[in-house]
């Protein structure tokens, strides 16, 4: 079966096939970087961290206290 008059010539039929294949790659291309945006928004794993089972010395309280109080924020909204 033939095309009537403009749309028997291969170009306009090259056209059209171009931008089928173009839509069907946009819209898969979207789909798939939606899945994976809603697949980032999953909660994580929970980390063991060693803290949460081994007890610290009284010494390693002290010196992490230190530490944290030297990066606490200062008046200026800066590091100490």
């Amino acid at each position: 079966m033939t095309l009537p008059g403009q749309f028997s010539d291969p170009r306009v039929i090259t056209l059209f096939g171009l931008l089928a294949l173009s839509a069907a790659v946009w819209v898969a291309l979207g789909l798939r970087a939606r899945a994976r945006r809603e697949r980032a928004n999953t909660p994580l794993e929970r980390i063991w961290h060693p803290q949460e089972t081994v007890a610290l010395t009284p010494a390693e309280e002290r010196a992490f206290g230190q530490v944290v109080s030297r990066l606490s924020l200062g008046a200026a909204g800066r590091l100490r």
